[in-house]
């Protein structure tokens, strides 16, 4: 019996177009489930969209519709994305749900009987956009920390969760548990920005609007959204229903991957009201960073937000997975720039990747009719030297996914696809073939199939379009030679025969002229 493997993103918060930053954690996601399936696993990805919230009842009063057909707009918006993005997810939870809706009021019952939830009045400061109240001190030159914009005070009668009472078990929960914040220095953060100036008990219901789920014992208030959506991860999987199947099967969940804006949600307040409810805790939460400009965040008003449409169209999917996973590293926020996305095309996607594969298939059919020598093992130092590092960089490759650092791992891909390139530089096919050295061109024709093979499953999680052409180009038909365990060793090809003529992976880019489409399709 399989592993199961349950990851979730977060649900979004539907405003309107999704721009790469905002879709960078769901393609994380997607490729990371992509992974785990190939490794065996028994996966399952949820993804979703946050519909509660005066925020939503403003923009639907705004725009003269009622906040179901607003929301109803917005998630088929999301899910029309998540299909040309190819984003492979087992559920797509709504918080308008009827099923969410039951399971949110049966919790914040049990929270009232328990005694972690009492009534109270709220009186402070309140950003709309962030949902969030906050206090004068955690305000940034007297504004919302998270966003930067204006907060409005607020007075109403509300329920209060108390956070406090749970401080010290989180922080015991962090100390004995390391792997459940990643990078860990998001932890640190935690600690020092938020629990230990005093955890405060936190507002879980609202009464100055009514766009939300009813509280059952005092309909007059609505749950605060962020209790409302956090519990999606457990209501998706039949929690508190008729049928706890999946609940019972996948539950903890083993990675959960946010954006940095809603971190202190998903570390304080999520595990806590886990705590409350007496249920094991998510094994990781990965939180990453955003995707910005080099002159800052993506904003419509500076005419510089990059939709995924733009690029997918004219570029394609993997292309555009490939730029976004590559250039977000985990310790700081990734950036977005034409001329950079471009470059990565024509170098790494075009140079490296595509023209080793071209040239591969082009001197098999030129030296050997297109038939792919047998393994005859290693004939000189050349090929073990390919054969060390290939096997050395796969583990790295595994050692780096473990971690989440996708932009290492992509590029510890990449080294084998360098490593692979300076091997034709060093065999020299082209002399063998003069000398007729005919047992050394076997191995080096057999070595380059082998590693381009390799390197097709290694990028199947990360482009999959790309390395399904890669295989069929090479003729890899047979499913035992897709697999990841195949990686590790190199007498896998066996009467096997690429195609006639190997057609390019990617076309290279007039850089002026694709720098200048990007731009101006940031203006629209």
């Amino acid at each position: 019996m399989s592993k199961k493997y349950y990851i979730t993103t977060p649900i979004y918060y539907p405003s309107g177009k999704f721009h790469i930053g905002t879709a960078y954690t769901t393609v994380l996601a997607d490729t990371l489930k992509r992974y785990r399936t190939l490794r065996g696993y028994d996966t399952y990805l949820l993804t979703g969209t946050d519909e509660h919230g005066q925020k939503i009842q403003n923009k639907a009063q705004e725009l003269g519709k009622t906040p179901k057909e607003y929301v109803d707009e917005m998630a088929q918006m999301a899910k029309d994305l998540w299909k040309l993005m190819d984003i492979n997810y087992d559920q797509f939870i709504r918080t308008t749900d009827e099923k969410h809706e039951k399971v949110v009021q049966k919790i914040f019952d049990k929270f009232m009987e328990s005694g972690d939830i009492y009534k109270g009045e709220y009186k402070g400061l309140y950003c709309v956009p962030c949902e969030t109240f906050f206090t004068e001190t955690q305000l940034v030159d007297g504004k919302c920390p998270d966003c930067g914009r204006e907060v409005i005070p607020m007075k109403e009668e509300a329920y209060f969760f108390k956070m406090s009472k749970y401080a010290d078990r989180l922080l015991k929960y962090y100390e004995e548990n390391p792997d459940f914040i990643k990078p860990s220095y998001r932890k640190t953060e935690m600690i020092n920005n938020f629990i230990k100036p005093g955890l405060e008990d936190l507002c879980v219901s609202r009464t100055s609007f009514d766009w939300g789920i009813k509280v059952l014992k005092d309909p007059k208030h609505v749950v605060y959204v962020w209790l409302d959506a956090l519990t999606n991860y457990i209501t998706a999987l039949g929690y508190m229903s008729d049928n706890e199947e999946l609940f019972n099967k996948y539950w903890p969940a083993d990675l959960q991957i946010v954006g940095k804006d809603i971190a202190r949600f998903h570390l304080i307040y999520w595990p806590i009201f886990l705590m409350a409810l007496d249920l094991p805790i998510p094994k990781t939460i990965f939180v990453h960073n955003w995707i910005t400009m080099k002159d800052g965040k993506m904003s419509k008003s500076k005419g510089n937000v990059v939709y995924p449409e733009l690029l997918i169209s004219r570029y394609g999917l993997d292309a555009t997975k490939y730029f976004l996973l590559k250039e977000m590293p985990s310790s700081t926020d990734g950036v977005f720039s034409p001329e950079e996305f471009v470059e990565r095309f024509n170098f790494d996607l075009c140079n490296d990747l595509g023209n080793l594969l071209n040239r591969t298939i082009s001197m098999v059919n030129k030296y050997f009719e297109g038939k792919v020598p047998k393994y005859k093992g290693i004939v000189n130092d050349v090929d073990k030297d390919l054969e060390d590092f290939t096997i050395s960089q796969i583990k790295k490759v595994e050692d780096t996914i473990e971690e989440l650092e996708i932009s290492l791992t992509l590029q510890e891909i990449w080294a084998i696809i360098s490593r692979t390139n300076k091997y034709i530089d060093e065999t020299m096919p082209w002399a063998q073939a003069k000398e007729e050295n005919k047992e050394k061109l076997e191995s080096t024709m057999y070595h380059l199939i082998e590693n381009l093979r390799k390197i097709a499953i290694l990028l199947k999680p990360f482009m999959s379009d790309t390395s399904d052409n890669m295989l069929k180009q090479l003729g890899i038909k047979e499913e035992n030679l897709k697999t990841w365990e195949s990686l590790n060793k190199y007498d896998q090809i066996d009467n096997v025969k690429v195609i006639e003529k190997g057609k390019p992976l990617f076309m290279r880019l007039d850089a002026e002229e694709e720098i200048n489409y990007i731009k101006n399709g940031m203006k629209k």
